[in-house]
């Protein structure tokens, strides 16, 4: 958790050998999926894309959907409980599937077009 806070929870999102991202998930969004989801952080896994508005990694998380909306905004970071993904909008974009809104990226968000097929995502405590 973030110092003093219990509404968020501060993250670092690194792409190997290229970028690193400050996130904040938030609590109020989706508290149980914020919930789950920190229990399992750290996380590893490859990076994809949907198109060019979304880059996404896959996860082990098994969770429901909460407060679903399929409308996001460029630095939204949502969970997709039908595959376990936690998805970076890289643009304003929809999705044809109902996603969980979970909170944002704070930092070098345009760096996520660099994302390539293979890259590895780690996510972890910020500041570990």
């Amino acid at each position: 958790m973030s110092a003093g806070s219990v509404s968020k929870i501060d993250l670092t999102l690194s792409l190997k050998n290229k970028s690193t991202f400050t996130l904040e998930l938030k609590r109020h969004l989706a508290p149980k999926t914020v919930g789950t989801i920190s229990r399992f952080i750290p996380l590893e896994g490859n990076a994809h894309m949907m198109g060019s508005s979304i880059a996404y990694v896959d996860t082990v998380i098994k969770t429901g959907g909460e407060k679903l909306k399929t409308q996001f905004k460029k630095g939204d970071i949502a969970f997709l409980a039908a595959n376990g993904s936690i998805c970076f909008f890289i643009e304003d974009a929809s999705s044809t599937k109902p996603m969980t809104l979970i909170g944002k990226i704070i930092t070098n968000l345009e760096n996520l077009k660099e994302v390539k097929p293979g890259d590895i995502f780690t996510i972890t405590q910020a500041g570990t």
